[in-house]
């Protein structure tokens, strides 16, 4: 059934955020740490982590606040720390946050504060804003539909570039560090206006499947920074304080931006890029019309060398999965596809590939894993060495027989394990400075080098005994980032920012010599990452607009020019930008002060009804209003819903509810339907129903190597009572009976590239049973699946399906029918119904091109299909006579892949059928149209 809700609620979707139902096992122990803004949510043996984050944001809001004036709400943080995901989020309905404790290797891309800190820091300037944006109409809809209507009020009014630059802004100002002050952050653009790339805004705010476009976070402090600069600290409380009360028409943001700013959007926005353009003026151009016209070529990352000719390398591009790629001079072959990973960084030693893999828990969403995987890269197979850990950039020995890799425990512990080459744990050195270690590398037989972040976020080299434990420091600590070092002989060779740039270094270990290593780039390249060096040759990565793309050159031509500590160690630039030295609150995280706020336990029963919002339904002919609720951990979803039903005129009111703390999850509902209507001798008759269910659903993970699987199992109890009313109990009595409804959803598929329609290859199989106990007779089964393959070229697809349902004869029980008939036909739930298809998908065109700033078309892509239903129902005819039909169609279909208001996704297509057989229950004519919309917005 395709379910429309109404049109304004479309960018509703933008809004939904990766939550995990029921994502932590019962044993965990809930504690809590209160202030006025926050309640801070953790697992036991967290307490000085939610302590920091706790202190952070009290002592944040009262340094800030006074700026913003809102209205205050508080927020619930959960701080998840059995995830190896590097990530936070805060969400309206439910109004609440998690924060993904374990940090990110790379310090480049988000720096190397520390991380709860750093959560602490931008996720609250989210809380922030949405207690900031809940005025004027925004407050109107807040009030008629909840935190659901506030989300939808801030989606169409703010876009999502102010939330997250505004956010990354407040990294910069609060921290001597933040993204806003990181070259790193800016090499979208800076590789984009390297090559003379003029997109369009309309392009560089809904991506391409083309082109490499920035995404919405350092567009968003571009326009931030540079409003705050040019017309002082209070403008963007003024500009999104009428865009959010849609104070300034259909364009609330723009046209707040012109009553505030005096020019309009599109002078102010070209303003914006040119103060970073000026920041970046030197970087090298290469915009030749051949460079213009180039669309995305890969990103190729991690070189390592086998030898002075040969080079192994990771190549992402937009129309294939990840892949180990050897190349020989000019010639490359495949050596594998890449496993499913949060991180493509992999080591390389005497034809062995190591990296870690993600994978999932069986059971519990928030809990999961990075296992490490060994290639050969002369077979092309990999096998797992280890299980369940949590294991980052691993590396091998001089002689390959002992691996180091990065250990983050649950508690947030940073930690260097030694292991055989089959996996097993050797040793585990001291950590006693509390560091957290980022690409370790062995230097000899018995030390350790790897780039540290201290407590304060700032980093350096450390050179380790792996006997005694002892660090030493090369390099003085500071807050540009460091990573990816690489040893040759006595020489370590790492990357560093050093003022507007990632710059290549190399360290004598003997001498303690520094020099900046001058290597020519090609192709307007930008930055030096992930350097390889041989015996004869240097290789790295540098951005450009078409990706990361491979550079080397020969060892003679990279000039190591010496540096002295004090020019090669200094304050991150702040881009031109100089309010945020002016801000009250700069730097204010440095005097954050370790007060102990209260503690105390927090209740998993807390909270259970948190009705949230009002969201309004349309499915016709089914029009409902559901009120939402779900709790702050995530474990128990509830719905009451009432709903009207135009076809027989019936009201319903229901309430449905899932558990999802236990293994399996607990499911129950109750719904009461009032003035059905039913059709006896001619004469309209009336009664009311009664339905009560219970159940449990068994949810399970397989998901290993480069297979996304998993498995749904589900069963429960219905129960279902008619009651007629007054004037027909004289005609008929009342009734009941009560079915089992049983449930499989089997799904597998290989990773999909970006580009690609769907996965090459996948399974998915649904069978669902069900069964009378009591009352009446009736069974029911419907078996559904396909079969996913590639197709002709690299993005098409060939998709086979089959369907089969039986019920049994004289059913005393009218199922619902979900089977998937013939496109184009009138349905009917007959006995026995099966069914073939197939079809074939193709990408048509990328427009990358839309109008108004309202509808943005990214793909259009076609499919053509033929489908084949055979239907048979005994005694059908009033003789008893058996009725048998196939209903076939073939036809064709039409998809737009688009962008709504710059921000929300949505696919919908126009489907033509062209019916081979009569439509026996439906109309005349052989040719259908139809509009296939989204079957569910959220």
């Amino acid at each position: 059934m395709k379910r429309l809700l109404l049109p304004v609620l479309l960018l509703t979707a933008t809004l939904v955020k990766a939550q995990q139902f029921g994502g932590n096992p019962p044993s965990i122990k809930w504690k809590q740490v209160k202030s006025p803004v926050a309640r801070v949510i953790y697992s036991q043996g967290m307490d000085s982590v939610a302590q920091r984050v706790a202190q952070t944001i009290a002592q944040m809001n009262r340094s800030i606040q006074p700026t913003i004036g809102f209205k205050q709400r508080r927020v619930s943080i959960v701080l998840q720390n059995q995830t190896i995901i590097s990530n936070a989020y805060v969400g309206l309905a439910p109004f609440r946050s998690e924060f993904y404790l374990t940090p990110s290797q790379n310090s480049f891309d988000v720096g190397s504060l520390p991380w709860p800190q750093q959560l602490a820091i931008h996720e609250f300037r989210h809380v922030q804003q949405y207690n900031n944006f809940n005025v004027g109409l925004s407050r109107g809809l807040s009030f008629v539909f909840g935190e659901g209507g506030q989300a939808l009020a801030n989606a169409l009014s703010v876009p999502d570039w102010f939330f997250e630059g505004d956010a990354v802004y407040n990294e910069t100002l609060v921290s001597r560090q933040g993204r806003g002050r990181l070259p790193y952050f800016f090499n979208g653009f800076r590789g984009l206006w390297a090559a003379g790339k003029d997109y369009s805004f309309m392009k560089l705010r809904n991506g391409s499947y083309l082109d490499y476009t920035p995404n919405h976070y350092p567009l968003g402090y571009m326009m931030v920074a540079y409003g705050r600069e040019k017309y002082g600290n209070d403008f963007w409380k003024g500009v999104t304080h009428d865009a959010a009360a849609f104070n300034t028409g259909f364009y609330p943001l723009q046209g707040a931006i012109k009553r505030h700013a005096g020019v309009d959007y599109i002078t102010f926005r070209d303003a914006a890029f040119n103060h970073f353009k000026q920041v970046y003026k030197d970087d090298a151009k290469d915009n030749s019309p051949k460079v213009k016209r180039q669309h995305f070529i890969a990103d190729e990352e991690f070189p390592a060398y086998v030898n002075d000719t040969t080079i192994i390398y990771l190549r992402t591009t937009y129309n294939h999965i990840p892949k180990f790629v050897i190349r020989t001079g000019i010639k490359e072959k495949v050596i594998a596809t890449q496993s499913v990973n949060t991180d493509n960084f992999f080591s390389y030693h005497d034809g062995k590939v190591i990296y870690a893999a993600y994978r999932p828990d069986l059971r519990w969403g928030y809990r999961n894993y990075n296992e490490l995987m060994v290639l050969d890269v002369r077979t092309g197979k990999e096998h797992r060495i280890t299980r369940k850990t949590k294991y980052f950039s691993p590396a091998f020995s001089v002689d390959g027989k002992t691996i180091v890799a990065v250990q983050v425990a649950s508690t947030g512990r940073s930690e260097l394990h030694l292991l055989d080459a089959v996996g097993k744990l050797l040793t585990v050195l001291p950590n006693t400075a509390g560091l957290f270690y980022t690409y370790p590398k062995f230097y000899g037989d018995g030390k350790l080098i790897s780039a540290v972040r201290n407590f304060k976020g700032e980093m350096s080299l450390s050179l380790i005994d792996i006997k005694s434990g002892v660090t030493k420091y090369l390099l003085p600590f500071s807050f540009e980032p460091i990573a990816f070092p690489q040893i040759q002989g006595g020489m370590v060779y790492f990357t560093k920012t050093l003022e507007l740039n990632d710059k290549l270094f190399a360290l004598n270990i003997g001498t303690n010599q520094l020099s900046e290593v001058k290597a020519p780039a090609f192709g307007g390249a930008i930055g030096y990452y992930q350097s390889a060096i041989s015996q004869n040759k240097i290789a790295w990565t540098g951005f450009t607009a078409a990706g990361y793309r491979l550079q080397q050159v020969n060892l003679a031509y990279a000039q190591l020019s010496p540096v002295i500590n004090a020019k090669a160690f200094s304050a991150l630039p702040d881009m031109n930008i100089s309010a945020l030295k002016k801000d009250s609150a700069a730097n204010f995280v440095a005097s954050v002060k370790p007060d102990s706020l209260p503690v105390s336990n927090y209740s998993k029963l807390h909270g259970l009804f948190n009705f949230h919002s009002i969201f309004p339904s349309l499915a016709d002919p089914n029009y409902a209003i559901q009120l939402v609720g779900n709790n702050v951990l995530n474990t128990f979803d509830s719905q009451l819903t009432f709903t009207y039903n135009r076809d027989e005129g019936y009201k319903r009111i229901g309430y449905d509810a899932a558990y999802g703390a236990f293994f399996p999850y607990l499911l129950a509902g109750a719904d009461y339907s009032f003035d059905r209507r039913g059709l006896y001798k001619g004469n309209n008759i009336y009664y009311n129903e009664t339905d009560i269910h219970g159940g449990l659903q068994v949810p399970l993970n397989f998901s290993a190597g480069k297979n996304i699987t998993s498995l749904l199992v589900s069963s429960s109890y219905y129960y279902s009572r008619n009651t007629f009313q007054e004037a027909f109990h004289s005609m008929f009595r009342d009734s009941y009976y009560t079915y089992l409804n049983n449930t499989l959803r089997f799904s597998n598929q290989t990773q999909k590239a970006r580009q690609n329609i769907n996965p090459h290859f996948a399974q998915n199989l649904y069978i669902g049973y069900k069964k009378s106990l009591s009352g009446r007779e009736a069974n029911q089964i419907l078996a559904t699946g396909s079969l996913y393959f590639p197709g002709l070229l690299t993005n098409h697809s060939l998709i086979l399906s089959g369907a089969y349902q039986h019920r049994a004869q004289n059913n005393g029980i009218g199922f619902s029918n979900d089977f998937p008939f013939s496109y184009g036909y009138s349905a009917e739930n007959l006995d026995d119904m099966s069914k073939f298809a197939a079809s074939y998908h193709f990408p048509i065109a990328y427009p990358d091109g839309g109008f108004a700033n309202l509808l943005y078309i990214m793909r259009m892509r076609g499919n053509v299909f033929y489908e084949q239903t055979h239907a048979k129902a005994l005694n059908f005819y009033t003789n008893g006579a058996t009725f048998r039909q196939d209903f076939r169609s073939v036809g064709g279909a039409v998809f737009f892949d688009t962008k709504w208001f710059n921000q929300g996704a949505i696919s919908f297509g126009i489907r033509y059928s062209r019916l081979l057989d009569n439509d026996f229950f439906g109309g005349s004519g052989r040719n259908r149209v139809e509009l296939v919309l989204p079957v569910s917005i959220f």
